[in-house]
């Protein structure tokens, strides 16, 4: 490896030697021997070229004793017999040229910025590539010496100094997109959560500031019991990763980075994704709201790092980005220039004088593919921009740390937490406290999703239904384990949902009574139809139970069920019954065997049992309708075998339970102690054996013993094991794969990984007390059924709790994710796996979405696919869950290693809600059905709007004056605020809450052209703030105080707005 010419970029020799050294110890950390080369002087400036050299020179020769580390001059004129002098010696060793048409990547991808002309190497190169590329050798016995380019090593030394990227899309810096808007996003959920606890009574006092501290203060105020993060911190991850993602499928676009003077598209694009954000979440489609929010927040916050604001010494974050209705000002004419020429690239501030001092605002142009710009505009900069070689050289961005623009950056990072903070203010403030918070995830882990066949035989299963939702909503209220939201899909034949959410228990006790068997008569029904509507409608990770006694006719959407099972990572399970009449006319056939595959691949069980067994079975849904319920252990036979299983149980475990779904099936269980009960024993010291149908059901007593515990069965028939838990302890995962750019990154795996490359994961671990509180012992792939392998991965840090894992050999066939690690806590050793089943392909299909869509208008959307393996005639399928009518080809001729582009269309109806969102599942299979894969995409219907308006508020009267001075006696004195509400000419106000004060609101007809408000509160709460939203969600707000001062009672601005408007009014109309 050499240190090179580009290393000093922007740098004195100190810098240079510190960015140096981090890169030699980064290096030196893999690999023992590591041989560093110079190069001849490339620099025009002779004298500062030297200067560089000896401070590499001093560096390497610095960590000499601690790696073989070797500087050799002139080394294009010397022999690979004198290169031998001054390494490791390996045998035969040749000097090989990288041609200048690859690229260099470092085994840390995401913290690169990718260049033409280097060698690209992504956790999937193999090790010998490696190796060669950084140490400059072959692995032992193969010797050979490579030459890299010497700007590619650069590139590696600058993606591995941690401390070097400011707006990058992860990891690596303190100021990171991710670490922006986590920051906020933390702050904001804190200061929501604190308002509902105070409004309700409660105190709010979180033990820390982890992801896991914070749900725990969030949700225990008004529930016992153990509190799970993992959704909250699912729905962190939604939005990071689709901000990162703007680097990867927007790379060329200026509007979504601000980039080239695209103030208005940029602008344009923020108020189209805040339209959809609020429609989303009044609809309850919260992760579509998620994942618009994250693109979002990326656009909002590249403005601060690629414009000049922050150079014309603004501090605070520009209003008008998220206000449409107000102007965009003093922005910079395209003839007009804006930079002076920086001849080394990189200048502190080349901004133009007079356009700071008239404050004209502009950004960098970018350009990836060419380096045109109009005459004297300041090129955004960086490696990657072609347009920074073009006078005026140089750029503005502010994406990179250096010691020369630390302050710019960090009034960029700070401006741009601010307008984060701002937005989210907005949103919360459109959706409501509770909206807000489920959108992020602060909500009881536990869901109750049934599907349920309402045909004529099905009366037995429909009451039975009824009584477990009544049992859970009864037994479990007001405890963790009440369930955060109930979803009831019924399906017919042909009739299939509506699909039914609520939060309310008593709607839900009340829609699940008008539920009465009719219709149906012939086999098989509609199973899969309604379990694809409770797939597209429950959140992420909830636990389905489907109740029907017949096959399913429309087996086609097998694959589609499965393609969102593995998506969404929901598991399925299924009570089967078969009525004798129906058992009569299906003895030939095996109506229930794709359930069995469906419960399998999502880690649910299919329990067959005849009708009047059904009540005993349905105890599943009780012991999985619970807060922070984790899989311990999970495994399928088949065929049957004799087979011991062993697992851990940690001290962080509670009401552990054993399923095993199978026929003819015999075990015996032992404890840590040695202590073993079989089958045969239904009650003893282990616990308690339940048998029913085809399934077997051991809950483990309270006072369990700590460590490794065993079972043991035995059958020649297909069998099921599953071990489940209550624990805090737990991870959500994700398939990645690494993307090059200006802003590298991991992007999550739509569908199935790629064959023949090693698995990335990106993990992150929930302990009890924050992801500090545990360590990763190990972490891999494991294959589920047949002869058992784990593949054990190399995990990697990547900061903010997440850790990334490399898993170089994937396991044949179906796998799962299995963790092991440490408890700090209790010092007690731990293991957790997923539920869900994956697999990989050798096709890969491509597809983003770019925009929402308008009701009555035909959307396109592009997709490409691909394939590693036999190329040829590949069949396309696709369909969506609101059955918007859609066209797409029915097949594409594939050639190996070669993208074929096609077009999807989809139409929502004219009649379509705003806020609705449409799940559309591509599919690609092979002619033979040997290989296929699937994307699965979210599509929103936004209404266009026209009305960005806020609504406006008219202070009336403030009776104040019986308020005493003595603070001591004011629960004894009233005050009063009346005033007038109204949204003008706009769509109307839909909603009037009260965010601060404890008092009470009151007010006349929301139908009304002027609304009167009137609060009333005790003279000790001094403070009211009015939240009024509009019809398409724009916020108006209205904050008073009655804090005496020494002139009279002030009216003063709500402080997230940061906006000079009249006193207790809200924002006026231009």
């Amino acid at each position: 490896m050499a240190p090179c010419n580009n290393l000093q970029t922007s740098r004195n020799p100190d810098e240079a030697g510190v960015d140096f050294r981090q890169l030699l110890q980064t290096v030196c950390n893999p690999w023992k021997n590591v041989f560093v080369q110079d190069f001849p002087p490339r620099l025009n400036d002779v004298d500062l070229q030297e200067l560089f050299r000896q401070e590499f020179h001093r560096v390497a020769a610095s960590m000499g004793n601690f790696h073989l580390v070797a500087v050799c001059d002139d080394i294009l004129n010397s022999s690979s017999e004198t290169l031998l002098t001054h390494t490791a010696q390996p045998e035969n060793v040749d000097l090989v040229h990288v041609s200048s048409a690859d690229q260099l990547v470092s085994r840390r991808a995401p913290k690169l910025a990718s260049l033409p002309g280097f060698q690209m190497l992504s956790a999937s190169t193999p090790t010998d590539q490696l190796f060669e590329v950084c140490t400059g050798l072959h692995p032992p016995g193969t010797g050979r010496l490579i030459m890299s380019s010497i700007i590619g090593i650069a590139l590696l030394a600058l993606a591995l100094s941690g401390s070097t990227m400011a707006f990058a899309p992860i990891g690596g810096s303190s100021s990171t997109h991710t670490s922006i808007t986590g920051t906020a996003l933390l702050q904001k959920v804190t200061e929501t959560c604190r308002a509902v606890a105070e409004a309700s009574g409660h105190e709010f006092n979180p033990t820390g500031n982890f992801a896991e501290e914070l749900v725990q203060a969030c949700l225990s105020p008004t529930a016992t019991g153990d509190v799970s993060a993992s959704k909250f911190r699912s729905a962190l991850q939604d939005i990071y990763t689709q901000n990162g993602l703007v680097d990867r499928d927007f790379v060329s676009s200026a509007p979504h980075h601000f980039n080239s003077e695209a103030f208005l598209e940029g602008r344009a694009l923020i108020t189209e994704g805040v339209a959809s954000i609020k429609a989303n979440i009044r609809n309850e489609n919260f992760k579509a709201a998620r994942e618009t929010l994250g693109r979002v927040l990326h656009t909002l916050q590249d403005f601060y790092s690629h414009s000049n604001w922050v150079e014309l010494g603004y501090t605070e974050p520009y209003i008008n980005l998220i206000r449409p209705d107000l102007p965009l000002e003093n922005l910079a004419e395209v003839d007009t220039a804006t930079c002076s020429d920086c001849a080394r690239g990189t200048c502190p501030n080349p901004i133009l004088p007079n356009i700071l001092k008239e404050k004209k605002l502009t950004s960098g142009y970018m350009g990836i593919f060419s380096a045109a710009k109009p005459q004297g505009k300041c090129s955004h900069g960086g490696a990657a921009d072609l347009t920074s070689m073009t006078v005026p050289r140089g750029g503005i961005n502010k994406d990179e740390r250096r010691s020369d623009n630390l302050a710019l950056i960090t009034a960029a990072v700070n401006a741009a937490t601010s307008a984060t903070l701002q937005l989210l203010d907005d949103i919360r403030g459109a959706a409501g406290d509770s909206y807000f918070l489920r959108m992020m995830g602060i909500a009881r882990s536990s869901v109750v999703c049934f599907v349920i066949d309402t045909t004529g035989s099905m009366s037995d299963e429909i009451q039975e239904a009824k009584s477990v939702v009544y049992k859970i909503i009864d037994n479990k209220k007001g405890t963790q384990d009440e369930p955060s939201e109930y979803i009831l899909v019924p399906f017919n034949d042909p009739g299939v949902g509506p699909t039914i959410r609520t939060t309310d228990p008593d709607v839900m006790k009340e829609e699940i009574s008008k539920l009465h068997p009719a219709g149906g008569g012939d086999l098989p029904e509609m199973c899969l139809s309604g379990l694809l509507l409770a797939l597209t409608g429950a959140p992420a990770s909830s636990y389905i139970y489907v109740f029907t006694d017949a096959g399913p006719k429309d087996y086609i959407l097998k694959d589609t069920i499965v393609a969102l099972i593995r998506s969404t990572k929901s598991t399925v399970s299924f009570f089967l019954t078969l009525s004798h009449s129906r058992r009569r006319r299906s003895l030939s056939t095996s109506p229930f065997d794709t359930y069995k595959d469906l419960a399998l691949a999502s880690g649910g069980q299919a329990i067959e049992v005849a009708k009047k067994q059904l009540p005993q079975a349905t105890d599943i849904i009780l012991d999985s309708s619970t807060s922070a319920l984790v899989t311990i252990l999970q495994r399928a036979r088949n065929p049957g075998k004799q087979e011991i299983f062993p697992f851990m149980v940690d001290e962080s475990l509670k009401n552990i339970t054993l399923y095993i779904t199978g026929t003819s099936v015999r075990f015996t269980l032992t404890d840590p102690a040695g202590v073993s009960q079989s089958d045969s024993e239904a009650s003893r010291k282990l616990g308690t054996i339940q048998m029913v149908g085809n399934l077997r059901r051991i809950r483990v007593n309270a006072d369990k013993q700590i460590g490794t515990w065993k079972i043991n069965i035995n059958s020649n028939s297909p069998y099921t094991l599953k071990v489940t838990g209550q624990s805090t302890i737990t991870f959500i995962y994700d398939f990645v794969e690494a993307f090059q750019g200006p802003h590298p990154g991991y992007a999550v795996i739509s569908g199935r990984p790629q064959t023949g490359q090693p698995a990335t994961l990106l993990l992150s671990v929930m302990g009890r007390k924050g992801p500090s509180s545990v360590t990763i012992g190990e972490v891999g792939l494991l294959t589920t059924s047949g002869s058992e392998a784990f593949s054990n991965g190399k995990a990697t840090d990547m900061g903010n709790g997440d850790t990334l894992v490399t898993v170089a050999e994937v396991p044949e066939g179906e796998f799962l994710v299995m963790l092991k690690g440490t408890d700090i806590v209790s010092n007690s050793q731990f293991q957790r796996q997923s539920t869900t089943q994956m697999s990989v392909s050798k096709v890969n299909i491509k597809a983003v979405v770019d925009s929402s869509m308008e009701p009555g208008k035909a959307f396109s959307l592009p997709f490409s696919v691909m394939t590693q393996g036999p190329g040829g005639k590949y069949t396309i399928e696709s369909n969506n869950d609101r059955n918007f009518p859609m066209h797409s080809p029915p097949s594409l001729t594939l050639t190996t290693g070669q993208y074929a582009k096609a077009t999807l269309t989809i139409t929502p109806p004219s009649n379509t809600p705003s806020g609705t969102d449409a799940t559309l599942t591509i599919k690609a299979k092979s002619s033979s059905g040997a290989d296929s894969n699937y994307a699965v995409l979210r599509l929103s219907v936004v209404t266009k709007i026209t009305d960005f308006v806020q609504p406006l508020c008219t202070v009336v009267s403030v009776l104040v004056d019986s308020c005493p001075e003595d603070v001591s006696q004011c629960d004894l004195f009233q005050w009063e605020l009346s005033a007038n509400l109204t949204d003008g000419n706009g769509t109307g106000i839909g909603s009037i809450t009260l965010r601060q004060g404890d008092g009470t609101l009151s007010y006349t007809s929301l139908s009304a052209t002027v609304i009167q408000a009137t609060y009333n509160s005790s003279c000790c709460s001094n403070i009211v703030e009015v939240i009024a939203v509009d019809k398409v969600g724009n916020v108006g707000k209205c904050y008073h105080s009655i804090v005496r001062s020494s002139g009279p009672p002030a009216f003063t601005l709500s402080l997230p707005l940061w906006l000079c408007l009249l006193a207790s009014a809200f924002m006026a109309r231009p």
